[in-house]
C-alpha cells in the first residue's frame, strides 16, 4: 500500500464529475487499498478518488471512531443513493482536501446506498448518523461538489482564500 497525496482545494479536479468504474481491476483494488491507508493516516473517515487525483466513481469510508473496535472499511464503486429520509441531520463536516476548516451542513439523516464492491457484487445498505453524512459527502465529491458548496458565499470565499494561502505556504516549504 502506498500513501497518496491528498489534493487541496481549490483545484479544478475537485470540481469535476467522475467517470463510472467499468470493472474491478487490479489497479482499482490497489487504488482502494492506497486510499484506505491514506484515509486512516490522515486521519479521516472518508476519502473519494478525486481527492487523490483519480477521476473515477470510487470512495472509501470507515466511520467507526472507537480506537478499541476493529476497523470497518467500506469501499464503494459507482455508489448511488437510492433513498433519502425526510428527517434531516446537521453535522459539523470537515474534508481532508480542506484541512482545519469545518462547517455545519444539513443533509438527510438516513440514506440507502447501492454500489459495486471489490468482489464485483452489487451491495445495498442503509446508513444513518455519521455514516449517512459521510456517504453523502463522498458521493458529492464524485459529482464535483464540496461541503463548501452548502455554505453562504462569504464563508465559502473566506475558506477558499485561506486555502490558497495554505497552498502557497506549503509550496514554499
Amino acid at each position: 500500500m502506498t500513501l497518496r497525496s491528498i489534493i487541496l482545494h481549490p483545484d479544478p479536479r475537485l470540481k469535476k464529475i467522475c467517470e463510472p468504474v467499468a470493472r474491478v481491476t487490479p489497479e482499482i483494488e490497489t487504488l482502494a487499498a492506497d486510499m484506505l491507508a491514506t484515509m486512516y493516516d490522515a486521519p479521516g473517515v472518508g476519502l473519494a478518488a478525486p481527492q487523490v487525483g483519480v477521476l473515477s466513481r470510487l470512495y472509501v469510508m470507515d466511520c467507526n471512531k472507537d480506537p478499541e473496535a476493529p476497523r470497518q472499511p467500506v469501499v464503494m464503486l459507482n455508489p448511488e443513493v437510492t433513498w433519502r429520509s425526510e428527517a434531516l441531520n446537521t453535522y459539523e463536516e470537515g474534508c481532508l482536501s480542506i484541512p482545519d476548516h469545518y462547517a455545519d451542513v444539513t443533509r438527510p439523516a438516513q440514506v440507502r446506498v447501492r454500489w459495486l464492491g471489490l468482489d464485483g457484487r452489487t451491495e445495498e445498505r442503509e446508513f444513518d448518523g455519521l455514516w449517512a453524512t459521510c456517504a453523502q459527502h463522498e458521493i458529492d465529491h464524485l459529482d464535483g461538489k464540496l461541503f463548501l458548496d452548502y455554505l453562504g458565499r462569504i464563508k465559502r470565499q473566506m475558506i477558499t482564500r485561506k486555502m490558497i494561502k495554505l497552498k502557497r505556504e506549503r509550496a514554499r516549504a
